[in-house]
């Protein structure tokens, strides 16, 4: 099912057209209502009448997280808070959190991009949707739930944790779509095989999964041990939440709702437009926020993008599952590591299970990387050379494929804390 087929399905010369338009009333928008813009667009000698098309996007100045946080909370609104209908936060874990106000329109807006995004994943009128992800000023369970709502199907709000609550409620309810961090879908998988509970047991069909970076091969074992159809949602609360863009049912790309949120791959070095097919920063543009419209967000994350028609019929561009971000990268003795290139290698390895930590230290002037790293119930050992000749594989593969030494740690089952929200896979003790 396509939610809304015009615009889905719409040419590209169309999309751009309805591009094009939003952008210049939404320049000219920020230009008026909001210093900091007007501020960068006159250091820049650019006044609204300058961006005529999406053509033009490029002239416009980069927006940061910083921006946000330095026009905390609401400098950055474009409209009168008493326009401001619904306020979300991000947790704030570095400094001051990003705030966002949503006007009644833009509740509206957020709605219609998650009902398409529930749609591309083959969610219906008829579906039980049971949302796991957090309530609160965080932006994943209120989003989905409205979404679900609009879309027509039935909520279950249960929201994150309370584990054996919501593998009972699976069952009671006979929820059939599940919506959480994929790591958080991992560990319900785990406790579901420890309350002999079988995916055979329930009708979940379908994982709405997001908020986290996810490899391939943790999909795969969500999709084995949940016996459902994992699907990959992306959003950003500073954009709008979830709904931004999502895979359909062939997996193959997640769509981006550009009439709303307009695009870009730039270098994250020299910040310079990147040709298409190219993989770099995501940027986007938000074109029908009325309460906290944003010009050029850097999102950090790095992608690709894909203009070709999707085997569903959408022709809206579609992002690769993001490979990392920017500034989650990590540097280690001039080698850049994502974490999920060392999940993917875990993922890999029937001998270990899916929770893992990184530890990043300096020691005088070397970095050094440990992986923490649980060992399967069926594998864990007393017998002292099993488990070295373990951490020597799994050593020798992480080198060969990041090019870097790695100090492996193998810890029992159940070491490493496990979390609703998202997991946390990095500590960096260099920065303290």
């Amino acid at each position: 099912m396509i939610w809304n087929e015009p615009i889905e399905c719409a040419s590209r010369s169309e999309i751009e057209a309805i591009q094009s338009e939003r952008l210049v009333e939404t320049v000219k928008r920020v230009y008026h209502n909001v210093p900091s813009y007007r501020k960068k667009m006159q250091e820049k000698g650019l006044v609204p009448d300058d961006i005529k098309s999406v053509a033009d996007l490029s002239k416009l100045p980069f927006t940061v997280k910083k921006d946000l946080r330095d026009n905390y909370p609401f400098g950055l609104f474009a409209c009168p808070m008493s326009e401001i209908v619904r306020l979300h936060a991000s947790s704030g874990t570095t400094g001051k959190p990003t705030v966002v106000g949503y006007t009644r329109k833009d509740l509206n807006t957020w709605a219609e991009v998650v009902s398409r995004a529930l749609s591309m994943a083959g969610v219906r009128k008829s579906d039980f949707v049971q949302v796991a992800y957090g309530y609160g000023l965080f932006t994943g369970g209120l989003g989905i739930h409205y979404g679900t709502e609009n879309l027509g199907a039935s909520v279950i709000p249960i929201s994150g944790g309370n584990t054996h609550k919501q593998i009972q409620l699976m069952q009671d309810f006979g929820s059939t779509v599940l919506a959480c961090t994929p790591s958080y879908a991992l560990y319900l998988a785990e406790v579901m095989e420890e309350m002999n509970v079988k995916p055979q047991d329930l009708k979940l069909r379908i994982g709405i999964f997001g908020a986290e970076p996810w490899s391939e091969n943790m999909r795969k074992e969500i999709e084995r041990k949940l016996g459902i159809k994992a699907i990959d949602i992306f959003g950003l609360s500073e954009v709008i939440g979830p709904g931004v863009a999502c895979e359909c049912e062939y997996q193959e790309g997640l769509h981006i709702n550009e009439d709303h949120f307009i695009p870009e791959i730039v270098d994250p070095v020299t910040l310079e437009p990147l040709p298409r097919g190219s993989v770099g920063e995501l940027v986007f543009t938000t074109v029908t926020k009325e309460g906290i419209p944003l010009i050029r967000y850097r999102t950090r994350d790095l992608t690709r993008l894909n203009y070709e028609k999707c085997q569903c019929g959408r022709t809206l561009v579609r992002m690769e599952k993001c490979t990392g971000r920017s500034d989650d990268m990590l540097i280690i003795r001039g080698v850049n590591v994502f974490p999920s290139q060392i999940e993917s290698v875990l993922f890999e390895m029937a001998e270990t299970a899916p929770h893992y930590l990184l530890i990043v230290e300096r020691e005088g002037t070397l970095d050094t990387l440990t992986l923490m790293v649980e060992v399967q119930e069926q594998f864990f050992s007393d017998e002292v050379k099993k488990l070295q000749d373990l951490r020597k594989k799994i050593t020798a593969k992480i080198h060969s494929v990041l090019g870097v030494s790695v100090d492996v740690r193998l810890v029992e089952p159940k070491t490493i804390e496990r979390t609703a929200g998202k997991a946390q896979r990095v500590i960096d003790k260099r920065k303290i």
